[in-house]
């Protein structure tokens, strides 16, 4: 009898820590789709451009940003970069992947890509100066600021912002 009642105690618990709500992982981040708000929910994890996101493989990245015709997108690859640019004004890339030992370790937008991004994000890469992206994201974990712009790392969540004026850009990588 007692070894039963500690079974289904046993069974309980696991049940309990399965269905925990607080342990399950954060909702995807689509940056062309997604409006997130929340500066505590964009963490690098669970960040995905047009479908790939960090650690998928080569194959996968190629397959979607290259292979795929995204509309208004113009895609290519070059050495370790898959670029993405705005068909409208090609000029340099908007968004894109680095793929190192055959996996994507890096994701990066920058404010050409601000009319595609959603959410908060689109709003950091519209900002004004290194304080406006402060209130936006909080206080980073460590930067450098100076009178060419701002680094501003929030390392926790992987996320490296870069100010350099009207140029922003943010890079994606796996959080320490």
């Amino acid at each position: 009898m007692i070894e039963r009642q500690c079974v289904v105690l046993g069974l309980l618990v696991g049940f309990t820590v399965v269905w925990n709500p607080s342990v399950l992982p954060a909702e995807p981040y689509e940056l062309s789709k997604n409006d997130v708000m929340d500066p505590k929910a964009v963490i690098s994890t669970d960040i995905s451009l047009f479908g790939v996101k960090l650690g998928d493989p080569e194959s996968k990245a190629v397959d979607i940003l290259v292979n795929e015709k995204i509309p208004g997108v113009v895609a290519e690859q070059e050495a370790t970069f898959i670029l993405l640019r705005d068909q409208r004004k090609p000029t340099g890339p908007m968004a894109g992947v680095r793929i190192l030992d055959g996996k994507v370790d890096l994701i990066f937008i920058n404010n050409r890509f601000a009319y595609k991004t959603r959410g908060i994000l689109r709003n950091v890469l519209n900002s004004e100066s290194p304080d406006d992206i402060r209130k936006l994201l909080g206080k980073e974990d460590y930067g450098d600021e100076n009178v060419m712009g701002a680094v501003l790392n929030y390392e926790k969540q992987g996320i490296l912002v870069n100010y350099l004026g009207k140029d922003v850009n943010i890079e994606f990588t796996l959080p320490r």
